[in-house]
């Protein structure tokens, strides 16, 4: 590491640790003369590897999850390509000043410490800050979604084998957690089965960038910049190619911060306005099922991703976000388009196992 900033001209700098999260990163603030930077530190032995773009589900299975989810594992090098796409759309991902990807290094730009999460808890004013981020959103699906991340990063497609996979966290990791056993195979099976047929009409559509971690916690509000440069964008290294609804259900249906559904529907029908101003109207309805089926399949998700930081990697206070994401997927389950899976809903999984665990902790 001090060779890095050696390297960069940042070994003067002071160092201040941020807070970790559930990642393997960690981040350290610097300041070099006033001057203030981020490094970012990936150990590149904490995360198995991502898969190549052309690799088969069956040899995705064989690297492991974050081969078959396509996550970005420990390639520093994927979030420096996605930082410069975002920053020639003229979007506020930070500058790189550096990059060492093969130990792990990356010195960027540090936006602040306005994350709307803490600009929302001084007094901001929580409607300007989400419509500016569902702005940022309609610019960003203004175009296509790039097949390949100069130089030579391919944005991966953020298909059935993916998503299916995340679904089946809920029943790998939730159910011993809250009910004490494993899910059956015949139960596995059903879930997954129901949750390939509720996706499948939305993988057909010409997919958009999805930065897919797109909430309070990852946005900053930077009121000195104009119109979209106003959101600071980070953690974006697992960027796909998917749903025009992924992002907005990921900020509307936060599982660390509530977010009434009075401004989640304000966000989506400023999300339809913003995309027919650009001449790219949308059916209304038909994208409302989107947001439905997609809330959904990231709130299953985000209980099994909880329930194994709890379980596998000793981090309780994950589940005192529980009944938040539960109360969330009991109402995305409500939309006609989610009945069958709602049914396996009500069958697998009691009412009064949705929620933090007995003896679980929080």
């Amino acid at each position: 590491m001090q060779a890095f900033l050696a390297r960069a001209g940042w070994d003067a700098a002071k160092h201040v640790p941020l807070p970790g999260d559930a990642s393997t990163r960690r981040y350290i603030r610097l300041l070099l003369n006033g001057r203030p930077a981020m490094l970012m530190d990936q150990p590149q032995s904490a995360e198995t590897p991502p898969a190549a773009a052309n690799a088969t589900p069956s040899e995705r299975r064989a690297l492991g999850y974050n081969a078959v989810a396509r996550l970005a594992g420990a390639d520093c090098a994927r979030f420096v390509a996605v930082a410069h796409y975002l920053r020639a759309m003229g979007l506020s991902a930070p500058e790189i000043y550096a990059a060492d990807p093969t130990n792990g290094f990356v010195l960027i730009e540090d936006l602040g410490n306005g994350l709307f999460a803490d600009a929302l808890t001084k007094g901001a004013d929580e409607r300007t800050l989400y419509l500016a981020a569902v702005e940022v959103l309609a610019k960003l699906h203004a175009r296509p979604a790039p097949t390949l991340l100069p130089p030579d990063k391919h944005l991966h497609t953020y298909d059935a084998t993916a998503l299916l996979a995340e679904v089946n966290l809920l029943a790998e990791w939730f159910f011993p957690v809250a009910l004490g056993r494993c899910g059956s195979g015949a139960e596995m099976e059903e879930h997954r089965e129901l949750w390939r047929a509720a996706l499948a009409p939305f993988l057909r559509a010409p997919p958009v960038f999805v930065h897919r971690d797109y909430h309070a916690q990852n946005l900053l509000w930077l009121p000195g910049r104009s119109n979209v440069a106003r959101v600071g964008l980070i953690d974006f290294q697992d960027a796909v190619a998917g749903a025009k609804a992924y992002d907005l259900v990921s900020l509307i249906e936060d599982a660390r911060r509530d977010v009434a559904p009075a401004l989640g529907e304000a966000a989506a029908t400023h999300y339809l306005a913003t995309m027919r101003e650009q001449g790219m109207p949308l059916d209304g309805a038909a994208f409302a099922e989107e947001m439905a089926v997609f809330a959904a399949q990231r709130n299953a998700k985000i209980v099994g991703i909880f329930a194994r930081l709890f379980r596998r990697d000793g981090k309780p206070r994950y589940l005192s976000y529980l009944p938040r994401v539960w109360s969330y997927l009991n109402r995305d389950l409500e939309h006609p388009a989610l009945a069958a899976l709602k049914s396996w809903y009500d069958r697998a999984i009691p009412q009064d196992a949705r929620g933090v665990p007995q003896g679980g902790g929080a």
